[in-house]
């Protein structure tokens, strides 16, 4: 594996991969609870026959799990094109302008794929 990104060591790159593998593992194992919460209670709701306030509350926590649940699997995209990205050796380049990110932004979020400054806005 070679890096084109040569701000970033192979140590910190392989360190990156272990930590994406891991977060990917966790937001699947979370969509997944989400989707087994979710349907537990959309059972119960047509089991119970409750107040307007229990069915509304019902349909909050519903409606944020979804978003949960949307949310992860987005992050799980971007994991993995992160993932992908180091398979390719271009891990820390700017998918859009081939700029580097920097190592702090990597480091605190590994699926970064776009440099500061840079949207997916900037893509259209």
């Amino acid at each position: 594996m070679t890096t084109s990104a040569s701000h970033l060591d192979k140590a910190f790159v392989e360190a990156q991969r272990q930590r994406l593998l891991q977060l990917r593992t966790e937001l699947l194992r979370t969509t997944d609870a989400v989707g087994v919460e979710e349907t537990d209670l959309q059972n119960r709701f047509v089991e119970d026959a409750q107040e307007r306030e229990d069915d509304s509350q019902r349909l909050n926590i519903l409606e944020n799990d979804g978003a949960l649940a949307l949310r992860n699997m987005d992050r799980v995209r971007a994991v993995e094109r992160a993932l992908q990205k180091i398979d390719d050796g271009t891990y820390g380049l700017s998918d859009l302008s081939r700029k580097p990110i920097a190592r702090d932004v990597l480091e605190a979020v590994p699926e970064s794929v776009l440099a500061r400054g840079e949207s997916a806005d900037d893509a259209s």
